[in-house]
């Protein structure tokens, strides 16, 4: 199983929000990619990068960021990047840039016609994000609580080509209260294509946890402000999901 660490960027800098809230960010690095580098040195063999700035925008806002943080990481180690992705030129200049996997959310929720085109022009390229809260898809940086069923969504998506969901549970994201497990097997049951988990993950026991799932098509795990904290030893974690511990 994969332990990603998340690179969230606002204003150019590494932050992580508490519940999606642009009014709720700590820095921690006004460099990502040194931040970058650091993850990948201690195991990281996938990256998790999100324009901030972008997903409230709709359009790409922290490009600079974006490219220090692939300058400094091998290219072997790919890289999934999210936030304010709106069209297949903006899907091109990232591929482009060395980017490995766009993650499309509220625009594949809003637009799923442009989800499809992205899927039969970049095949292999396109993971879609969905971000839920009690069963029911968020949009717009969490903003705006839609009536779709997330499970139902994702079974579209997945007829549309999409290389894997990545599940969020916006009630847990940021807050360190651990993953949710039941979502999580409950959509990954649903699919054929691999799910990561996002959101809450705080220990090893939540590593434990979701190893204990894997086989349900739980493929991966992003971690955020427990690693940037110290609460999750993220070298550590690594070498459990990697079966070295």
């Amino acid at each position: 199983m994969l332990i990603i660490p998340a690179i969230d960027l606002k204003d150019g800098q590494c932050v992580r929000l508490e519940q999606g809230r642009m009014d709720k960010a700590t820095v921690f690095s006004p460099k990502p990619g040194e931040a970058a580098a650091q993850w990948v040195g201690k195991g990281a063999r996938r990256l998790h990068v999100v324009d901030l700035n972008g997903a409230m925008a709709g359009k790409p806002r922290n490009e600079v960021a974006i490219k220090a943080i692939v300058a400094a990481v091998d290219s072997d180690i790919p890289i999934q990047l999210g936030g304010g992705i709106r069209d297949l030129d903006t899907i091109e200049r990232y591929l482009d840039d060395g980017v490995s996997y766009v993650i499309i959310g509220t625009a594949a929720v809003k637009n799923p016609g442009f989800l499809h085109e992205a899927c039969d022009a970049f095949p292999g390229h396109i993971i879609v994000g969905l971000d839920a809260k009690d069963g029911k898809v968020a949009t717009d940086g969490w903003s705006k609580l839609t009536g779709h069923d997330v499970v139902d969504l994702a079974k579209r998506f997945q007829d549309y080509g999409v290389e894997a969901v990545i599940y969020t549970d916006i009630g847990r994201d940021g807050m360190m209260t651990g993953v949710n497990i039941a979502a999580t097997v409950r959509l990954a049951q649903a699919l054929t294509v691999p799910v990561i988990a996002s959101g809450g993950l705080n220990s090893l026991e939540d590593v434990r946890a979701l190893m204990a799932v894997e086989s349900e098509g739980i493929t991966g795990c992003i971690t955020g402000r427990a690693i940037y904290e110290g609460k999750l030893d993220f070298a550590a974690a690594v070498k459990l999901a990697a079966g070295e511990a």
